[in-house]
């Protein structure tokens, strides 16, 4: 059965929310968003291209930074209003250069980042 993007649910401002997980280890990386046409260019690509909000422009991950995410996999969840993409990550997903864009932990009601000092 072939796949229609449009056959998706998307928010008022037609997106949806897409979390990327590294295929390998199964870490969770980044959530994003992604437009119809966004889906329809990563699966034509191989290459993992997001909808900025903040541009509103289309945004292929790595594109800049050489941080390239190439789709493994694409998965729906059951309503079809979220995605999940199983990514081989070249290098940090995060824009502040980090493996995963998670790495804030809450722990008894205070912040910390596991792992760097004075956290």
């Amino acid at each position: 059965m072939d796949f229609d993007p449009a056959t998706l649910v998307y928010d008022q401002r037609g997106l949806i929310p897409v979390i990327a997980q590294e295929h390998r280890t199964k870490d969770v990386l980044m959530l994003a968003w992604m437009n119809a046409e966004a889906v329809a260019r990563t699966l034509q690509s191989g290459r993992v291209t997001y909808w900025s909000r903040s541009r509103s422009a289309f945004w292929v991950k790595g594109e800049t930074s050489g941080h390239v995410q190439k789709l493994v996999e694409m998965r729906l969840d059951c309503d079809r209003d979220c995605l999940l993409l199983l990514v081989d990550q070249t290098g940090p997903a995060c824009h502040t250069n980090r493996p995963s864009c998670f790495f804030t932990a809450v722990v008894e009601g205070s912040e910390t980042i596991p792992g760097e000092p004075d956290s």
